[in-house]
C-alpha cells in the first residue's frame, strides 16, 4: 500500500486551473481568503501534478486549458477523485460557474475538513494499481501507484499533438513512454524518428536535424532531407535535449514556433507537420540558470511535462520487470524462476541504473545459471561494488541465505 504524508487539514484547499490571470482573479474574489487556501494551475499537466500531491475540497476547471482537452480531464478527476467538487469556469461567460457535486453529496452538504479526504486518498492509492492495471503503455511493465500518474498523463495527451518532454534518470524508460504517445496518437501509422542528441558530433546535428542542400559544403554530394522533415506527419524523438549545443537551439526554438525549416546551403523553407517530444536526465531549469540551455526554449518543449520516477520509488514493479527480462532473456529455453531470497535481494537494492541495470543483472543471471531452473542470490551479480552478491544479501537479508550461496558458489 502506497503511504501518503500526513497533510495539513485540506478540507477548505482549493485548486484553480486556468491559464487566464483574469479567470484566476475572479475565483479569487469569490472566495472568502481567510476560509480557503488557493493554489494555482497554468494547465492541465500542472493541474495533474497538484492533484496527485494530496487531497483538495474543490477544483476550479477552466474549460479552455491550453495543452489537455478540459472535458477528458474533468472525467479523469471525477473517476480518479470521487470525492473532489469540480467547478468549470469559463473566461467566455465572464466566469459563469457550473458545479459538479461528488456523487456522495447534496447541495447542502460540505467535506468536513481534511481527514475524510486524506483517508479517501490513501484508499484511492492502495486500490490503484488492481483497478487500473488495464491502463500499462504498449511496452511497459509496471502496476505501481506512481507508474498509474504516467500511463493516466500519457494517455490523455498522447491523443493531442501537444509538445511533451519527459524527464527521468538513465535506464527508466522514457523513450518507451515517447513511442507510447506515438502508438496511441493519431500519427501511429506515421514515422517515429528518433535523434539522440548527445550521440550526435556538435558539428553534424544541425545537418543530421535540419538536412542539406547539395553542395552545402564538402562532401554534400546530394541533397539530405534530416531528421525533422523524416518525421513529417510524424512523431520527433528528441532525446538527451538537455546535451543539444547552445548553438543550435535558436535554430530548434525557431522551428517550434514556425514549423518551418531551412535546410543548411539552401534559402528555401519547407513546413513540416510533426508532434514534437524530447527526453532529458538532467535538470534543464538548472542547465537555465547557468546559461548552458536557453529558457525560451525550455517552455516550448515542456508544455507538457511527464515525469518518469525511479525504480527506486517502486519497488512492487520490481517482481514483475524482473519475470519479463527472464521469459526475454531465455531464448526459447525453459525460463528459470526467482526464489524468495533472490526477490528480496532484487528489492532491497537502489538500483542507480534503473530498468535498464534490472534487465543486465537479470540477463548475467541467466549465464551463470546455466540451464537452472531457479535464480538464487549468488547469481545476481551487481557492478560497480566488486560484483558483490550474495554477500551483500545475506547481509540484507540478516544471513537467511544458505551457507553455500553466501560462499558465492554460483554453480
Amino acid at each position: 500500500m502506497t503511504t501518503l504524508p500526513v497533510p495539513p487539514n485540506y478540507g477548505d484547499h482549493v485548486l484553480v486551473a486556468t491559464p487566464s490571470s483574469v479567470v484566476r482573479q475572479r475565483v479569487l474574489e469569490s472566495l472568502d481568503p481567510r476560509a480557503y487556501r488557493v493554489e494555482h494551475a497554468s494547465g492541465g499537466a500542472e493541474a495533474l501534478l497538484h492533484l496527485e500531491k494530496g487531497p483538495w475540497h474543490k477544483l476550479f476547471l477552466d474549460r479552455h486549458l491550453p495543452d489537455l482537452d478540459a472535458e477528458e480531464l474533468g472525467e479523469t478527476v471525477r473517476q480518479h477523485y470521487p470525492g473532489l467538487e469540480v467547478v468549470w469556469v469559463d473566461d467566455e461567460n465572464d466566469t459563469v460557474v457550473e458545479s459538479e457535486l461528488p456523487a456522495d453529496s447534496s447541495d447542502n452538504e460540505k467535506i468536513d475538513g481534511g481527514e475524510r479526504l486524506y483517508h479517501e486518498a490513501q484508499n484511492q492509492c492502495s486500490t490503484l494499481d488492481e483497478a487500473n492495471a488495464e491502463v500499462a503503455l504498449p511496452g511497459m511493465i509496471g502496476r505501481s501507484a506512481l507508474m498509474q500518474v504516467v500511463y493516466r498523463q500519457v494517455q490523455l495527451v498522447a491523443p493531442r499533438d501537444t509538445t511533451v518532454l519527459i524527464t527521468g534518470p538513465t535506464g527508466s524508460g522514457k523513450e518507451l513512454v515517447a513511442r507510447a504517445l506515438h502508438d496511441l496518437s493519431p500519427r501511429a501509422a506515421r514515422n517515429f524518428a528518433v535523434v539522440n542528441c548527445a550521440a550526435i558530433p556538435e558539428t553534424l546535428l544541425e545537418a543530421e536535424l535540419f538536412g542539406y542542400s547539395r553542395g552545402a559544403f564538402t562532401g554534400a554530394l546530394q541533397a539530405y532531407a534530416g531528421r525533422i522533415q523524416a518525421a513529417h506527419l510524424g512523431t520527433l524523438f528528441l532525446d538527451e535535449i538537455g546535451d543539444m549545443p547552445l548553438s543550435l537551439q535558436p535554430k530548434l526554438l525557431r522551428f517550434l514556433e514556425q514549423r518551418e525549416l531551412q535546410r543548411l546551403g539552401s534559402s528555401q523553407l519547407v513546413h513540416v507537420d510533426v508532434r514534437v517530444v524530447s527526453a532529458t536526465n538532467v535538470d534543464l531549469l538548472m542547465l537555465v540558470r547557468e546559461g548552458k540551455f536557453r529558457e525560451d526554449l525550455y517552455y516550448r518543449l515542456s508544455v507538457f511535462p511527464l515525469a518518469i520516477p525511479p525504480l527506486r520509488e517502486r519497488p512492487t514493479d520490481i517482481a514483475e520487470l524482473a519475470e519479463h527480462s527472464l521469459e526475454k532473456f531465455s531464448a526459447g529455453t525453459p525460463t528459470p524462476i526467482l526464489s524468495n531470497e533472490a526477490l528480496a535481494f532484487l528489492r532491497a537494492e537502489s538500483w542507480p541504473g534503473n530498468v535498464r541495470e534490472l534487465q543486465n543483472v537479470i540477463e548475467r543471471a541467466l549465464v551463470l545459471a546455466s540451464g537452472q531452473t531457479v535464480i538464487r542470490p549468488a547469481h545476481l551479480i551487481l557492478p560497480g561494488a566488486g560484483n558483490r552478491s550474495a554477500a551483500s544479501c545475506a547481509q540484507k537479508l540478516g544471513d537467511r541465505t544458505p551457507s553455500s550461496v553466501r560462499a558465492m558458489s554460483v554453480f
